[in-house]
Formats: structure tokens, sequence, C-alpha cells
């Protein structure tokens, strides 16, 4: 097993929203701009045919794509800046092993800056500059007309391809012509403020009561935002669905002194707790070990954190040994077992490297495969907006060269790993063998509820 080399890291989009401390490495919203050389792609002959400008952001030369994440906000800096890494960097490799489609691959960047206006304009801004959206992560994004009527070269409403690592709103979540690394969760198009189904993966939970049965205890809900506690009810109520009962659902903030979370921690020894999901970032799991501990109560038999995945938290030994972890990809520890992952963390350097640089370079892998599909079928020539969102359409099961739980870009995988934290290192310990995955279809469940309306019934 590696030692730890990369980066901050988190888990879960939503539980983490507000809360990173990391600082940009980019200030800047402008471009890369490579100076273009002769494509030689592996497998595609360039020398039958002179690649032309076919569509809005592609020249004979260059395929121009645009990644945009929430990065200079003085509210939570560089949150997101492991995606502009990411996509960044894969062109940087791409075009060092020949191009693609005859072409070489340009990146501009764009900071939305966790502001629904900017985000807006950086799909205006891709839009009118760019072939697609690629690895991108902006949290407020609710108005997306800009991706649904994009023009092409023809001036037809074609719309702008976006391949993302994540969305969180579920205007772009539902946008026709949005494909993800993310799950689906949801849908589409969602009932709002309705009871609806809601898909959540129960996989670990399962997991989890078949090692230690009757488990019982609380879920730590983030709750420094509306949309992370609505986050958190359909994942109590899936939880529940599988055997596992909550003695309280207390809400917690990322941003807490530990003693906020001493009435917690005393909640856990009143009711006797054996299992604990903190649903918050990694500090708050490491104050309320650190409380737990302070109170004398060592009952807890499961602490479980899915946005504990990072260098942060194994920096805190004492209080990190024996949590666990669940991974919708294979572990960064497994490099040598998975070509992709290994170009990742070769490309950007392990300690720029974290879970959503992952998503991102996973998305930019997804557009690649997209845009070889045209190729084979259409020519170097026939790569358009329209060609590229039919590829998409037609990609149904997409796992990053076996680095991601394999899934349906519309959809949700039911795929999962399992790491823990063992004498301060991850530790694969379900399924064990390493590159691999538990796929069981009961590792998913269809809840049905508000979230809206259950999150207003959370103390």
């Amino acid at each position: 097993m590696h030692a730890m080399r990369w980066g901050r890291a988190v888990a879960a989009v939503l539980v983490v929203v507000l809360l990173a401390t990391a600082c940009s490495r980019n200030d800047d919203a402008g471009g890369s701009d490579p100076t273009p050389t002769a494509p030689t792609d592996t497998g595609v002959d360039c020398s039958s045919e002179a690649p032309e400008a076919t569509d809005v952001g592609i020249t004979a030369d260059t395929i121009t794509i645009e990644v945009m994440a929430d990065v200079g906000s003085p509210l939570s800096p560089g949150l997101f800046q492991a995606n502009l890494d990411a996509v960044e960097g894969f062109a940087k490799q791409i075009n060092e092993r020949g191009g693609l489609a005859c072409r070489q691959l340009v990146v501009k960047t764009w900071d939305s800056k966790l502001s629904p206006e900017e985000a807006k304009n950086g799909l205006i801004d891709a839009c009118q500059t760019a072939f697609a959206l690629v690895g991108s992560n902006a949290i407020f994004n609710p108005d997306v007309s800009p991706l649904e009527i994009c023009p092409d070269k023809d001036g037809k409403p074609t719309g702008l391809p976006d391949i993302a690592a994540s969305a969180v709103d579920v205007n772009q979540l539902c946008n026709s012509t949005t494909y993800l690394i993310q799950p689906v969760i949801e849908t589409c198009p969602v009932a709002v403020d309705q009871v609806r189904p809601i898909k959540v993966t129960v996989g670990p939970a399962r997991w989890h009561l078949e090692e230690n049965p009757g488990l019982h205890g609380l879920f730590l809900v983030p709750g420094d935002l509306p949309t992370t506690v609505q986050a958190a009810t359909y994942q109590i109520q899936a939880m529940e669905d599988v055997g596992i009962v909550f003695d309280g659902t207390p809400k917690v903030s990322g941003r807490a002194e530990q003693a906020a979370l001493t009435p917690v921690a005393q909640l856990a020894s009143d009711s006797g707790a054996t299992f604990v999901f903190n649903g918050a970032n990694d500090a708050t799991m490491l104050k309320m070990r650190r409380e737990t501990r302070t109170q004398g109560y060592d009952g807890v038999e499961v602490w479980v954190c899915n946005s504990c995945y990072t260098k942060t938290f194994l920096a805190s030994p004492e209080d990190a040994e024996g949590t666990y972890v669940d991974l919708a990809f294979l572990p960064f520890e497994e490099r040598d077992s998975n070509q992709a992952l290994d170009d990742y963390l070769t490309a950007v350097g392990e300690d720029n490297a974290d879970n959503f640089g992952a998503a991102a370079w996973q998305a930019a892998m997804l557009f690649r495969q997209a845009v070889d599909d045209v190729v084979a079928t259409h020519g170097i020539n026939g790569l358009t907006r329209a060609a590229l969102l039919e590829a998409l359409s037609n990609i149904h099961e997409f796992d990053a060269g076996g680095w991601l739980a394999p899934k349906d870009p519309r959809g949700v995988s039911e795929c999962s790993m399992t790491v823990q934290v063992q004498n301060g290192e991850f530790v694969r310990v379900h399924p064990t063998e390493p590159g691999t995955f538990d796929c069981s279809p009961d590792n998913i469940v269809t809840v049905e509820l508000d979230p809206a309306a259950e999150a207003a019934k959370l103390p």
C-alpha cells in the first residue's frame, strides 16, 4: 500500500460547499494557450484528410474547451482549484501524446466564484468561444439557458455539451446537454417541493451492518446550507431502510469549534451509539472524535466520514484511526493498478490531487471517448457539437478506464468500495481485492420523500 501522496480531497461536494480552505493556485479567469504542433493522434490517420474548422471552438489546428469552477470566492478561496488543474493537466498530456482528432487541445478557465451570475457568465463565454464545457464544478448554477439554446456555428440552437465533474443545482443536473461523473440521483424533470423518488447508494451501509449487526447512533447533518441539510434527508432515510437506527440527527457546522460538539458527543454517550456517520467535513469529524474521547465514551464501533478522504484528516492520527470512508473510484493509493489514475497523479502532481480533480479528469476522459466515437463514425471533420451530443447520448456505461465505478453519465452507479484509516494510512477493506468494487444490485435503494419538507423537520 502506498503512503498518502496527495493533497486535500473531499468525498462529497454537497457537504463541503463553503468549507474548503485551500488557496487558489490560479487567480486568472483566462485560458491556457499551448502553441499548436502537428497532431498525430494514436489510431487516427491525420494524413488522409486535412482538419478544418467545423464548429464553434474548433479550428484546423485546435479544439478549445472550457472548465468552470468556484475558485476565487473570498468565502472559500481555492474551493475547486483541482478541477482547473485536472483539465489543464489532461490537455497537456493529450497534446504531448499527439492531440485529439488531429488537433491540439486548448483549455480556457472560468472562475464562477460561488456566484450564480458568474456561473451564467461562464456558460455564455463557453457557448461563444468553446466547443464544450469539460470537468466543471459550479455550485450555484440555476440558469442554464445558455447551455440549452447555445447556437452552433450555423446559428442552430444545438446546445453546448457540458461534460461536468459535478452539478448540484437541479437545473444543471437535468439539463439535456449535461453529462455527469457524479451520480444523478434524481429523476428528471424534478418535481421540486414534492415527494419524489431519489436513488441512494447503500452498499457500504449494508456492509457495515453485516460486519457489525444492530448498528444505531447519530447522523451528523451538515447544517451550513439548506442544500446540505436536504441532501442529508434522503441519506438518513436510505440507511434506516437497510437497518441502521438513528438515535439522533443533530445539525453541525463545518466551521464549529470543538466545544460546539460537546452536546453531540454527549448524545452519543447517552444513547450508547455504536455508529456515527458524519455528513459534514473532515475537520468536524476530527473534533467530534476528539470530543467523544474527551468525554470518555468509547462505544462507537463504526465511524464513517465520506468527506474524510484527505491528507489533512490523516495528519491527526489519534483522532482519525479506524474511520471508514466510502468511495466511488479506486483510491489514490492504488495508482499502480490503474493507468488512468496514475496519469492523473502524474499530470497534476500528488500534492495537487484531490477528489474534485479526480472527477474532472474522469470527465475529460468521457469527453475524449465521445470525441473518438465521433471521429470513428464521421471522420475528423465530422466533429461538431451536435455529433458530440449524439455520441454522449450513446454512452451508457463509463468507467474511466476502470478507475471509476461504472455508471451511466445520466445515472447512478451500483458500485462502491470502502477504505479505513489504519496506522495513519487509508487501507482498502471492502472489497479487499485491489482494483475492484462491490457492485451488487442491492446497493441502490429508492426513497420517496420531499427533501425540503424533511429538512424542515430536523431540529
